[in-house]
């Protein structure tokens, strides 16, 4: 091992010897150096002596600095001299970096052409539009070492960028008229909503009861409500049957608190042990509403807690649970109380709330009347496969029905499956035509998007319908909505949905055992 050190000529070797001159074999003249300082470091001492010294060791010889600060200061001065390797020589480097200039004459003598650049001020010259990325890099002449741009491709390069300014300079204008027009329309919407709630506040709403069927009212009513009256108009139209109080609201809501200090008090397991068995185990339902709440309107943070909203909504479902506990609380109403809370007072969204979720369609619903629920189905795949024949056909072939997206839209009123401005639009013909409009609204959805539904299939479908685009807009859906016609053999939707009830009731006679004589 010692004669390898010693013998070879590797990196090592050669930069231990340029460091101790005087052990250079063959007698060599070493090249004069300045005398060591008087008292030299130890790991000098031990470098001018190397491995074969009398004093070292195997351990000190792997722990020693191969690469000297020595070394690498020589290493320019000897660029161009062969180097070593393990088994022989490396041929010094001979081509060496050409000059730019020189490059371009040797492109120039091969190509025989000579290019002349234009002069600075003949470039980007009366450029009145800039794109703002990379694309003006291509007028740029290349780097000096690399061949200079012939006279065509400099041309083509100048009308490949006009065309891109060009290109880049009408989608912006096309994009600014797009802005102006949306600008133009909400100004427009704001002027209307203006006047109209002018017409609201001083002529319908003091004359509820002689103009709420008029023409004039209706079709006003179709153009969406003012923010500012939307509350009160959907308090008066969907009607007060209960005789709810805010006094009843108050004691219900008092029960409430009680039932939530005593599940934080004492264990839960005994009273939800059989839920749904009796009105207390009903009211344990107390403890989803928690649960639901945080996933109401995620995106307003306004009613998850710490929210402004959020013990206001916790409220309103509580006393409700309490009021009617044969319902008790089920997913999708904390998104229908939301609504009511932005635009009611708590008490008199409380009434609303109740008094809506009374009606028959959302009673089925929520109680989960399955026979009820299968003849709202029913009478809307009637009107289904009157207005939308294509599309139905296409549904009938995947076998999907009306409940793989219908409940989520009826259970949330389509708070949740629609913008909130738009979902606040469609609640304000819900409460003019009743539960016909929500099937009708469906049916809308579904002639927006036939063409796309048409090119998918029954998993795909089922997902597009389940979280629906986010840029629908009121104007088309409303336009498809205007556009379904809700009427089947000149009947209407009532007349149908009575006709299926009869149906049912004379196939359950028929089907009812008969009596013993």
């Amino acid at each position: 091992f010692t004669d390898v050190n010693l013998n070879s000529r590797n990196t090592y070797e050669v930069s231990r010897r340029r460091s101790a001159p005087e052990h250079l074999p063959h007698g060599g003249t070493a090249p004069a150096e300045p005398a060591p300082p008087p008292q030299e470091p130890a790991e000098r001492a031990r470098h001018r002596v190397g491995i074969a010294g009398a004093g070292s060791s195997f351990a000190e010889f792997f722990t020693r600095n191969f690469f000297t600060k020595r070394t690498k200061e020589l290493k320019p001065a000897v660029q161009s001299a062969p180097g070593w390797k393990l088994f022989g020589k490396v041929p010094p480097r001979e081509n060496l970096p050409k000059d730019s200039k020189i490059i371009q004459q040797e492109y120039e003598a091969r190509t025989g052409r000579m290019y002349k650049p234009p002069p600075p001020s003949a470039r980007r010259k009366n450029i009145e539009f800039e794109p703002l990325s990379t694309t003006a890099l291509i007028l740029e002449d290349r780097p000096a070492n690399l061949p200079a741009k012939s006279v065509e491709e400099a041309l083509r390069h100048r009308q490949e960028y006009d065309e891109m300014v060009a290109e880049a300079k009408k989608r912006e204008i096309k994009e600014a008229h797009k802005r102006k027009k949306i600008m133009r329309e909400r100004f427009k919407q704001e002027e209307s909503i203006a006047s109209a709630m002018v017409i609201w506040v001083n002529e319908i709403l003091p004359n509820w009861e002689g103009m709420r069927a008029t023409r004039r009212v209706r079709e006003l009513w179709w153009q969406g409500l003012p923010p500012s009256v939307r509350g009160k108009v959907w308090s008066l139209a969907v009607g007060n049957e209960l005789n709810i109080t805010p006094e009843l609201y108050e004691i219900f809501l008092s029960r409430a608190k009680e039932r939530w200090k005593s599940f934080s008090e004492t264990s839960s397991e005994n009273d939800t042990e059989d839920a749904g068995a009796s009105v207390a185990d009903r009211e344990a339902s107390l403890e989803l509403i928690k649960l639901d709440i945080s996933r109401t309107f995620p995106s307003l943070y306004i009613f998850q807690k710490g929210g402004p909203y959020h013990d206001l909504l916790h409220s309103v479902l509580g006393a409700y649970t309490c009021y009617r506990p044969d319902v008790g609380y089920v997913q999708g109403m904390s998104f229908i109380a939301a609504v009511l809370i932005l635009n009611l007072e708590e008490a008199d969204a409380f009434i609303a709330f109740a008094n809506l979720l009374n009606k028959p369609c959302q009673l089925a619903f929520f109680r989960v009347d399955h026979s009820m629920m299968l003849k709202y189905f029913a009478a809307f795949e009637v009107f289904f496969e009157e207005n939308l024949p294509k599309l139905f056909l296409h549904f009938k072939s995947y076998s999907l029905t009306p409940d793989i997206y219908l409940i989520d839209w009826i259970f949330t009123l389509y708070s949740k499956s629609l913008p909130l401005d738009l979902a606040c639009r469609v609640w304000d013909v819900f409460c003019r035509d009743g539960e016909e409009f929500l099937f009708r609204t469906g049916l809308g959805i579904l002639r927006l998007y036939e063409d796309i539904l048409l090119q998918m299939d029954f998993i795909h479908i089922a997902q597009f319908l389940t979280k629906l685009p986010e840029d629908i807009t009121s104007e088309k859906l409303f336009n498809c909505i205007a556009a379904i016609q809700m009427q089947n053999s000149n009947k209407k939707w009532a007349q149908v949905f009575a006709s299926l009830m009869k149906d049912n009731k004379e196939g359950d006679k028929n089907h009812s055992p008969a009596p013993k004589s």
